[in-house]
């Protein structure tokens, strides 16, 4: 347990580097970071684009099934600003990416935010990926499973990411979380749900296109789950 000065110590940091790594993206479907300023000694402020629609997970909680062309409509550019973070010279991975971290806009355009998790790829990293130095961290129905693998430091990329967007589309086009959905954080990792899990399920309703289960599958397709999981 960290002390009060230890703590704050550790949200300053936390902070700041959140901070460095946001005011640099610049891209139609990353939320905007302009500012931050200091308002007393224990608060500060962050000051980001307005998007004054819902973010995606209060639009899953009032309709939770969305048309698949609305829902491939919001990948695709989940997955532009995912393009964006891992074409710059230093990659970046989310490591947060879920429903509850893509704001919209006005007019319905999709925006990534929140980068407290964030990773920053640096060059010298070999094509294995960088060391998972934050286990434990993340939201775990999100989350692919090198990030459970407690026994080792688990080695991470960008596909990190990838991950998590499959999991949103399955949720956008299912009305629920393909791996461990009635499931709390706790027992997720408790019994190892996302390193066990073998396949995956598409209901029978609603009525999906194969393309798009497949688009679904290739979030994952250097799993298990392409082979085994059905795909009528």
């Amino acid at each position: 347990m960290l002390s009060g000065v230890k703590r704050k110590a550790e949200l300053y940091r936390h902070a700041v580097r959140e901070y460095n790594i946001h005011k640099t993206l610049i891209h139609p479907h990353i939320v905007r970071l302009w500012d931050i300023f200091e308002i007393d000694q224990n608060t500060f402020c962050t000051v980001l684009e307005y998007c004054n629609g819902k973010d995606l997970d209060a639009v899953l909680k009032a309709t939770p099934i969305l048309p698949e062309k609305e829902a491939r409509i919001v990948i695709i550019q989940i997955f532009q600003g995912l393009l964006y973070l891992n074409k710059r010279a230093q990659k970046i991975i989310h490591y947060d990416l879920k429903p509850g971290n893509v704001l919209f806009n006005d007019v319905g355009v999709a925006k990534v935010t929140d980068f407290g998790l964030s990773k920053i790829v640096e060059n010298d990293v070999g094509s294995q990926g960088m060391e998972l130095t934050s286990q434990g961290a993340g939201t775990y129905w999100y989350l692919p499973p090198e990030c459970f693998e407690l026994s080792k430091t688990p080695l991470i990329s960008s596909k990190v990411d990838v991950w998590s967007a499959g999991v949103m589309l399955y949720q956008m086009l299912f009305g629920r979380r393909p791996f461990g959905h009635d499931q709390t954080q706790e027992r997720i990792l408790r019994e190892d749900t996302i390193i066990n899990a073998r396949k995956v399920e598409f209901p029978s309703k609603p009525v999906v296109s194969i393309e798009a289960k497949l688009l679904c599958l290739r979030h994952w397709n250097s799993r298990q789950l392409l082979k085994q999981s059905g795909r009528e």
